[in-house]
């Protein structure tokens, strides 16, 4: 498994904008598709966006398309997620996540992946 540490997460007013990150250690993270997912309390964890292995192909959650994006630098070994335009309920923890080595097909399935930060918090005031 990789080690995944999140950070980034603030309180910002309706509208704004924050930069999440994600370091990743422990194995090769080239070789992994990454995402981001989200979760609010009672509530399932929900996809946010993925990137392939080499950052060229992104997918994103209907709600979160054209506001956020999902990019990687892999000589840095870090995931980034810039969300702007941010809504109250995009408030939640944000968790990134890590398939497995050799996998670079991006999936929306929390299930694919097995590696998981501790996650940020993400709180939008209105």
């Amino acid at each position: 498994q990789v080690l995944l540490v999140e950070s980034g997460g603030d309180l910002v007013q309706a509208g704004g904008s924050l930069r999440l990150s994600c370091a990743a250690s422990g194995r090769t993270f080239s070789t992994s598709a990454m995402g981001w997912f989200r979760q609010t309390p009672g509530k399932d964890r929900e996809f946010v966006a993925a990137v392939t292995c080499r950052g060229s192909i992104t997918r994103y959650a209907d709600s979160v398309k054209a506001r956020f994006t999902i990019s990687r630098d892999n000589a840095k070994n870090t995931l980034y997620l810039q969300m702007n335009s941010l809504k109250p309920e995009d408030m939640a923890v944000y968790y990134c996540a890590a398939r497995r080595t050799n996998v670079c097909s991006s999936s929306s399935l929390a299930t694919d992946f097995d590696s998981w930060g501790q996650g940020t918090q993400v709180t939008v005031s209105s």
